[in-house]
């Protein structure tokens, strides 16, 4: 599959413009290209407590999922800020997201802090995630 960088920062960057950022006035956007081909972007929503807030990577994979189906493949995610020139890589926990949904070699295209933006692989971003291959299989019984 091709890969449009220059289109998954844009669904990004007009996602950011929806974000909802009263308190940090940072507003991110975040578009998945899914398997398929469908592209689900997401902005962040803040609370007013900040620990509720949701950051805009979740929020594109839980309307991917949502819209789609458990099943969602992502095969890129790209994050984008109102201003380009403030670095914004996915945070941990959303690292740890995009991993439950694609592969080691999934792109991963954020603002870098400076015009260019930065683009590495999640395996680069995440070296020691935490799947389902550590878990024990489910409870005997549980439904």
């Amino acid at each position: 599959m091709t890969i449009d960088e220059d289109g998954l920062r844009r669904a990004a960057a007009a996602a950011a413009s929806q974000a909802y950022a009263p308190y940090s006035r940072f507003y991110v956007g975040a578009a998945v290209l899914l398997a398929t081909g469908e592209v689900v972007a997401g902005c962040n929503v803040e609370n007013a407590s900040y620990r509720l807030t949701c950051c805009a990577e979740q929020t594109a994979i839980a309307r991917a999922v949502a819209e789609f189906g458990p099943g969602i493949r992502i095969v890129a995610v790209a994050v984008a800020n109102l201003d380009p020139t403030i670095a914004c890589a996915p945070c941990g926990a959303c690292r740890q997201t995009i991993a439950e949904f694609a592969d080691w070699d999934c792109p991963v295209f954020f603002p870098s802090g400076t015009m260019e933006g930065s683009r590495c692989t999640l395996a680069e971003l995440l070296p020691s995630r935490f799947d389902a291959s550590v878990l024990p299989g489910p409870l005997e019984g549980a439904a």
